[in-house]
């Protein structure tokens, strides 16, 4: 449930204002109107017969452990949460797998090569400018040793799972949870 008026959401992140409405149909440049299409009332395009949908956008991040228990982490250079930690991710893009996303993501923030493991779960996340983000995380295996920040990066450290820092997301805090609440009761 979304708590319009003070526009966060249950999670304590803030949300995205409602979304600016798309007059238009991307595909042909027509008026775009409203009808009711598959039980709700959707944006739709009388020329093109389509209706138009407003979907989350796809991200990824990547959880990475070593073998002596910590993970890995980056400071975000840019906003939003500018300066604090998070999971090595970003948005992917379009001709790309979730994985390979991941991977580059990694080695774009980090330096770090990788194999991705597994899929750890799926979280739906508010977003102030893209209203939902659909974050996909992954479990990786570092193939490399040395990091270095790197793009959209401020810093990156290993970090004792027993003494992280706050992690700025809360779709990031539940894939490490899982991770290593996993990885120490199997230990």
């Amino acid at each position: 449930m979304i708590i319009k008026e003070q526009n966060v959401h249950p999670s304590g992140e803030m949300i995205c204002p409602n979304l600016q409405e798309k007059a238009y149909c991307p595909y042909c440049g027509r008026a775009a109107a409203r009808r009711q299409w598959e039980g709700r009332v959707r944006r739709y395009c009388h020329n093109c017969h389509l209706p138009l949908y407003d979907n989350p956008v796809p991200a990824v991040c990547a959880v990475v452990p070593d073998r002596h228990g910590q993970l890995l982490l980056v400071q975000r250079k840019v906003a939003p949460k500018k300066g604090e930690w998070c999971l090595p991710g970003g948005f992917m893009e379009l001709g790309e797998t979730p994985e390979a996303a991941a991977l580059r993501e990694l080695s774009e923030e980090t330096g770090l090569a990788g194999a991705v493991e597994g899929l750890i779960g799926l979280k739906a996340a508010p977003n102030r400018i893209y209203h939902t983000v659909l974050v996909m995380g992954y479990r990786v295996t570092p193939l490399s040793e040395q990091i270095h920040a790197g793009d959209d990066a401020m810093a990156v450290c290993w970090f004792p799972y027993r003494k992280l820092p706050p992690i700025a997301f809360g779709s990031h805090r539940a894939f490490v949870k899982n991770v290593f609440d996993n990885h120490l009761e199997s230990a």
